[in-house]
């Protein structure tokens, strides 16, 4: 059996938040002597379909408590997902529609079991109860917290002192949110630092309902590839779950030296000692910093695909970029035409760029090699027989043939 202190020491890794560390124990202790489990809550709105190494964060901590014996239920938002959760949004969020929502839902519930036990895991949605309250029972639950209470909220606040718009439903985003956790009598709610005010609403409204309070716990945002801002799609600082084993363990690989250890101590299954041993290993020289991020690199590939996967992709990198090789599988892109196209065009058209103004740029860069050798000419064109293998950046590789129409 675990003690309570080994316990401790496995969920507060990372924890920004913990209200409160004495509940907490109370409830660790209570649970031991009993042989009941604490019942542990994350709610994920799927208003995307495919999930990314920041939305690991929570899960990595809900694998904790399951490692210790806990009820992990992953909370699909499916009826929160059609209002939109505002928190962080300087404007009205637009809502999803029923079809996205349970699009996105499918999606999720096969991602997460990458990570988290699928035979001891209780996916739920939320529009199991909340689809049931009626307007009577809505007033009620709104009756339960002032608009003072909600102006707390720095996003609220902001836009209430700016003038600009907040529509009435999304006050009822974080009054909802907070009645998933009575209608699961939760015993913890796992949340970014961002979901701060919406969890503690959970704690509320339980006393409300005379349930226990929730110990609430919040995860920092983990910050994305350029070191500075949380990882996200729109900012193209992310490595996503579902992306190849070669991007996930090259794009791992491109982590700076300082964010490695925050990768280790948010996302990785080492224990504390085994990451503060190789910490102190890169800080006094025994281990060159590339070397760690490599054991990284290897054990997420490995989780989002195989072992096997995972070495292939490091042996593919180490093949490619540093000895200058070409993978063993590149992309291909046919050309139909009969005249010799343009140079950024064929980029772009090959998918090998977004746009002709970032092929031209890349180009100028001294990024762009066709057939291994490099391209300074922007207007340079290129031959309508045969083929060519382009190469853009570092890791973007295409066979490009040429066929006549």
């Amino acid at each position: 059996m675990v003690s309570v202190e080994e316990q401790l020491e496995l969920i507060e890794r990372g924890v920004v938040d913990c209200i409160s560390r004495e509940e907490l124990i109370k409830k660790l202790k209570k649970s031991q002597e009993s042989g009941v489990p604490l019942t542990v809550k994350a709610g994920f709105d799927p208003t995307a379909p495919d999930l990314h190494l920041g939305h690991t964060v929570l899960l990595q901590k809900l694998k904790h408590f399951q490692d210790l014996g806990h009820d992990v239920q992953f909370l699909i938002g499916d009826f929160t997902g059609m209002i939109g959760d505002p928190t962080g949004k300087s404007e009205t969020r637009n809502a999803l529609t029923v079809e996205q929502v349970a699009e996105n839902a499918e999606t999720y519930k096969a991602q997460v079991f990458k990570i988290l036990d699928p035979k001891k895991t209780k996916v739920v949605f939320n529009s199991t109860w909340l689809s049931q309250l009626t307007s009577i029972d809505m007033i009620k639950l709104a009756s339960e917290v002032t608009v003072a209470r909600m102006l707390e909220r720095e996003d609220f606040k902001n836009r209430y002192e700016n003038e600009k718009p907040i529509s009435i439903h999304e006050f009822l985003y974080p009054l909802i949110q907070g009645y998933d956790s009575v209608a699961m009598k939760a015993d913890v709610e796992l949340g970014g630092t961002d979901q701060l005010f919406n969890v503690l609403m959970g704690r509320d409204l339980q006393r409300s309902h005379g349930q226990e309070p929730q110990i609430v716990l919040t995860m920092p945002l983990l910050e994305g590839l350029d070191g500075v801002n949380k990882m996200s799609k729109s900012l193209g600082n992310y490595i996503g779950i579902t992306d190849s084993a070669d991007n996930i363990y090259g794009k791992l690989l491109s982590v700076s030296d300082e964010l490695m250890f925050r990768y280790f101590s948010l996302l990785s299954d080492l224990s504390n000692e085994e990451i503060d041993d190789l910490q102190r290993k890169v800080e006094d020289g025994s281990l060159h910093p590339k070397e760690a991020k490599k054991l990284l690199a290897r054990e997420l590939t490995a989780r989002f695909h195989s072992t096997e996967e995972a070495f292939a992709a490091e042996q593919n990198f180490e093949k490619v970029f540093q000895k200058g090789g070409i993978p063993d599988e590149i992309p291909e892109h046919t050309c139909l035409t009969s005249e010799p196209v343009p140079l950024p065009n064929l980029l772009a058209d090959a998918g090998l760029v977004k746009s002709t103004s970032e092929a031209r740029r890349m180009i100028k860069q001294s990024a762009v090699s066709i057939d291994g050798e490099k391209v300074s000419d922007m207007n340079l064109m290129v031959g309508a027989e045969g083929d060519v293998l382009v190469k853009v950046g570092k890791r973007r590789f295409c066979k490009i043939i040429f066929e006549k129409p």
